[in-house]
């Protein structure tokens, strides 16, 4: 579809923007007094990285902000997610904040804002400070009320200038593939144990929201990764598998943030950790849901041998990213639309906060870089959520991810989802053919609606 025609499919004051992360971009892991996250421990401990890299220098953005936000700048979308380092502003974790860091985030926010664009900040990416670790990270509530000193701090200095806040991404990522599995930092492996882990990282939300709005945030809402859950057959099994799965992935984080109760199928699980008070501290009122989406979860009853009661499958008859994803766009509208049905009133306005695919396009002989499978996953995409608009879902924002390649976590820099190319090893940027295609669709929206104000993130 082309950008004018796309563009004309969303309403007055959507959202368009691109999002990064800490860990994934800045580098400079030890400059002004940064401490260590558990993602620099498991990088360095050898064999868990993909392509054995760490993101010591990740794409170097600590260094080269002004070169960023001056492809931000390019790009004229009106909203930008980037991320806070914890480590880089409480080395440990706790204590006094470091003014160096601090005033990091502050150079780059004014620069941001210069460029003419809004930044929505999130406060946790995934990178715990190792110092917290040591003392049993998630595991521990304690942390979750040294993550609300910590947004406090970040709040204090740059609530003036922030339009909107995520206080973390994707808790159910960081609870299941971290301590669940072991996939990612920390490492650890107790499966179902790790269910304590998703309650602390949701009481640090909650109390991250409460000292953001009394540090005077505009907007605060969430970041959760969410998925259709689809049964591998009609058998009773693989449902039952499946409704659990979908419980514990989509049901958790939807039904404490929003109703502030658990599943009742999980609650008895959760009794020992759950103080009075704890539902209605997570359950605190929100800005927008945010949803990170990336493709729909096939789940099978697992083999008798295996420690988990499910397996997930293969999504049969779907071009795959190079992250082994299945391309589904119509699961974003069937979610959206499910999902608004489902909660009705107590469902804020979403945005969707992350969406991508990696796509590894060399570039041609003349240095072009003709991605043009990526706009093909995107305009699929967002068609899915005007579609999900069309059908009434208060959808008002879509964040690509991301705008740069950076490093990936575990998969380390081989998959690349950005809209602009970076050499790992000259640290190059060079926009790609979707770069210029999304610029496209944002100039054309601003077209259809040029009295319409830029939203505040």
């Amino acid at each position: 579809m082309l950008p004018q025609d796309l563009a004309a499919r969303f309403p007055a004051g959507f959202r368009f923007g691109t999002a990064t992360s800490a860990q994934q971009i800045e580098g400079a892991s030890t400059a002004d007094g940064r401490g260590s996250s558990i993602w620099d421990t498991f990088a360095a401990g050898g064999g868990r990285i993909l392509d054995g890299s760490t993101s010591e220098t990740a794409c170097d953005h600590f260094h080269r902000y002004p070169e960023d936000v001056a492809l931000l700048k390019e790009l004229a979308a009106p909203t930008y997610r980037m991320s806070i380092s914890w480590s880089r502003i409480q080395p440990t974790g706790r204590g006094p904040a470091n003014g160096r860091g601090l005033d990091f985030y502050d150079r780059v926010v004014d620069a941001v804002l210069e460029a003419g664009v809004r930044p929505m900040v999130t406060l946790h990416h995934w990178d715990l400070p190792q110092g917290l670790e040591d003392d049993g990270g998630w595991l521990n509530r304690d942390t979750a009320a040294r993550f609300a000193d910590y947004a406090a701090a970040v709040g204090d200095r740059l609530a003036d200038r922030v339009g909107a806040w995520v206080p973390m991404s994707e808790p159910a990522v960081v609870a299941y593939l971290g301590y669940g599995t072991g996939e990612h930092a920390p490492g650890r492996t107790l499966m179902f144990d790790a269910l304590p882990v998703a309650h602390h990282l949701l009481l640090a939300h909650g109390g991250a929201v409460i000292a953001l709005r009394a540090a005077g945030a505009a907007e605060v809402g969430c970041a959760h990764n969410h998925a259709p859950m689809w049964p591998a057959s009609d058998d009773p099994a693989d449902v039952g598998a499946t409704k659990l799965f979908d419980a514990l992935w989509n049901g958790l984080f939807l039904e404490s943030t929003l109703l502030g109760r658990y599943p009742q199928d999980l609650a008895p699980l959760l009794e020992d950790v759950v103080q009075p008070g704890d539902l209605a501290t997570i359950r605190q009122p929100l800005d927008f849901y945010g949803v990170n989406y990336y493709s729909p979860l096939r789940i099978a009853a697992a083999r008798d041998s295996s420690l988990s009661p499910f397996q997930l499958v293969e999504v049969l008859g779907r071009p795959r990213t190079e992250s082994g994803w299945a391309v589904v766009p119509e699961a974003l509208q069937e979610w959206l639309i499910m999902t608004r049905a489902r909660y009705r009133a107590a469902l804020p306005p979403i945005v969707i906060t992350e969406c991508g695919a990696a796509y590894d396009v060399a570039p041609l002989a003349d240095g072009t870089i003709d991605d043009s499978i990526r706009i093909e996953y995107l305009s699929t995409h967002l068609q899915a959520v005007a579609n999900a608009i069309a059908a009434g879902v208060d959808v008002r924002g879509f964040y690509v991810w991301s705008l740069l390649d950076c490093w990936e976590f575990e998969d380390g820099f081989s998959p690349r989802y950005g809209l602009v190319h970076v050499d790992p090893e000259t640290q190059q940027r060079t926009p790609k053919r979707s770069f210029h295609w999304y610029g496209a669709l944002v100039a054309a929206h601003r077209s259809v609606h040029p009295a319409t104000a830029d939203p505040a993130g």
